[in-house]
């Protein structure tokens, strides 16, 4: 039980921490007419090696496709994104960044790569790679617990 015990103090820190990284996004790009939500989207599809239908970058970043699909139209019809055709299915369109929105999304990295090295000043590249690793395992635990349907009664 020792272990349950630190793992569910592990969920709430990150429950805590995701409050605050949101809401630190959302200062940040505020000026910029994003929100955290919409940053996190417009990463995802900045990212990405190609172009990805709205289902692939949700499941990507472990969110609703839903939400994915209601932030993407809003994006693309302010002219930050735009659907393409997708060969492989034809109602699952492609999402690629316009250069209004590459641009976008370049000026809030630049933003956000002097305020990480702040977050991370003092905390030793191990430890943030030890953390890394140990969220990584759990998010990877949750995705095969939801495959095979286990932990879906919670």
């Amino acid at each position: 039980m020792l272990g349950a015990a630190a793992i569910t103090e592990l969920i709430l820190e990150s429950f805590r921490l995701n409050g605050r990284l949101l809401a630190a996004g959302d200062a940040l790009v505020r000026d910029l007419g994003l929100t955290s939500a919409r940053w996190q989207v417009l990463g995802a599809i900045a990212l990405s090696p190609v172009p990805l239908p709205v289902s692939h970058i949700a499941r990507n970043m472990g969110l609703s496709r839903q939400n994915v699909q209601r932030i993407a139209n809003e994006l693309e019809a302010q002219g930050i994104l735009r659907f393409e055709p997708n060969p492989h299915h034809q109602r699952a369109k492609l999402v690629s960044l316009t250069a209004r929105g590459r641009a976008l999304y370049d000026t809030a990295a630049e933003r956000q790569q002097p305020w990480a090295a702040a977050l991370g000043d003092g905390v030793a590249t191990n430890e943030i790679e030890a953390a890394t690793a140990l969220l990584r395992t759990v998010r990877q635990r949750l995705d095969s617990q939801s495959a095979s349907g286990e932990g879906d009664e919670v």
